[in-house]
């Protein structure tokens, strides 16, 4: 578990280890008086290396994980210049958040049908400990599993209600609920690994290149009878309202063969794709 510890201010190693570096200047160059002054600056030369490689600068939103001798003694999140036990090992883990933008993969949705996808994914360090310890490359890590999540995603619903009519939930008309999705479960992939998941989006999907154009014919042909239902709909009741407004208004009595033929009439000129051409009657109805 990640333990949060602050050391000492480096700014006065820093200064104890420049003078150490100019006495050990000064006891060399005094060595013709006392051969003690070899010593004496062999000591301080080796007593200010050890103090330099303890000095650690650790920049905004970066962090050192301590290790001692296999140990793991704490997490260091401050910034500044700080002093540490020069025997420690330290790792180097950003804190910043950073984009992966996943390769297009192809995969099938949940109906079988081979479709393209991909994925940007913002994510970031949470737990250092985890991301030192617990994986041996979180940022490795991070893509394997994030493109193993996209395409479960991906095989966990329809690409469109096309096939399935019920589907509550499709790849292409989800948007933010999948996107919901994708990210709780990177979430709980990535969670092994200390690290937290910012934002997902689905930033690519379409059909695979094999059955995109018999798809888009499949969803033009769907339109156009949508559409024409809705035009079937609209005439019905516009001939319903007119047989009904001629009769209220006693306009004129319609037998049942009138009746039909200017249904007939009507069907023809309301859901006729071009206008229709008029042709007039100089005769009776019957002729």
């Amino acid at each position: 578990m990640e333990k949060l510890i602050k050391p000492m201010s480096g700014y006065l190693a820093l200064l104890i280890a420049v003078f150490s570096f100019v006495a050990a200047v000064f006891s060399f160059a005094n060595v013709e008086e006392s051969s003690l002054y070899v010593v004496l600056g062999v000591a301080l030369m080796i007593a200010t290396f050890f103090i330099l490689k303890g000095l650690m600068i650790i920049n905004p939103n970066h962090s050192r994980v301590l290790n001692f001798f296999g140990k793991y003694v704490g997490t260091v999140k401050e910034n500044g210049l700080f002093f540490v036990n020069p025997l420690y090992s330290t790792i180097k883990i950003s804190l910043r958040s950073d984009n992966l933008q996943g390769q297009t993969l192809k995969v099938n949705d949940k109906m079988g049908n081979p479709i393209e996808i991909g994925a940007v994914i913002v994510w970031q360090v949470g737990d250092t400990y985890k991301a030192a310890y617990d994986v041996s490359n979180y940022t490795s890590y991070v893509r394997t599993q994030s493109e193993a999540a996209v395409r479960h995603l991906a095989g966990s619903f329809p690409y469109d209600n096309l096939e399935d009519e019920g589907a509550e939930i499709t790849l292409r008309e989800g948007g933010d609920t999948v996107n919901h999705i994708l990210e709780q479960e990177l979430s709980d992939r990535l969670a092994p690994a200390g690290v937290i998941i910012k934002e997902a989006r689905i930033s690519h999907l379409a059909y695979a290149s094999e059955i995109a154009g018999a798809m888009l014919q499949r969803q033009q042909a769907a339109a156009i009878v949508a559409a024409r239902a809705k035009i079937v709909d609209g005439a019905v009741g516009m001939v319903e309202m007119a047989l009904h407004k001629l009769s209220e208004k006693d306009i004129v009595v319609l037998d049942n063969e009138k009746k039909a033929a200017m249904v007939s009439n009507l069907m023809v000129v309301l859901c006729g794709e071009k206008a229709a051409t008029p042709i007039v009657n100089t005769g009776t109805l019957y002729q």
